[in-house]
């Protein structure tokens, strides 16, 4: 398996980024807003929100953004950073790029000295919750019908 990267979005690779969303199944659609949208409220949350294009070689296979901060984390998880958006390409699901990513997030937490890293999901199917509770998330509360999970890091 092939190693990844993460890798700012410009105005280079902006339209290669957005048109990933389209290679999702409906189901997968419903469960994670469109690239184009997460690259608004992006540029609309430019201090808090940290976008990044997923690299496997020279072609981008997927999307994700952090929350630097939430309002809405309990103090004593403080710090935290709150996963906003994950996303892999169709084709290139299952084959562990997805660990990949949140391996570089959990070193960029350990980095910045972050103690607990936060995501949420929807509930209508097993992915991607079953996906975040393999990787070693816990569940936390339900919250406008998402599932908050959250894991400690070290």
């Amino acid at each position: 398996m092939s190693k990844i990267y993460l890798k700012r979005i410009t105005s280079k690779n902006f339209i290669e980024i957005i048109d990933l969303s389209k290679t999702l199944t409906e189901y997968q659609q419903l469960c994670v807003a469109p690239n184009v949208a997460s690259l608004a409220q992006a540029y609309v949350n430019k201090k808090r929100a940290w976008p990044r294009a997923i690299y496997l070689g020279k072609k981008p296979i997927g999307f994700i953004m952090l929350a630097l901060w939430d309002d809405d984390i309990p103090k004593e998880d403080h710090p935290a950073y709150y996963l906003w958006r994950l996303m892999i390409a169709k084709d290139f699901q299952s084959k562990g790029y997805g660990s990949q990513v949140l391996d570089l997030i959990k070193d960029k937490c350990v980095k910045d000295g972050i103690k607990t890293l936060y995501t949420s999901c929807e509930m209508k199917g097993e992915q991607p919750y079953q996906f975040y509770i393999n990787y070693g998330f816990k569940d936390t509360l339900i919250n406008d019908g998402e599932q908050i999970l959250k894991m400690y890091l070290s």
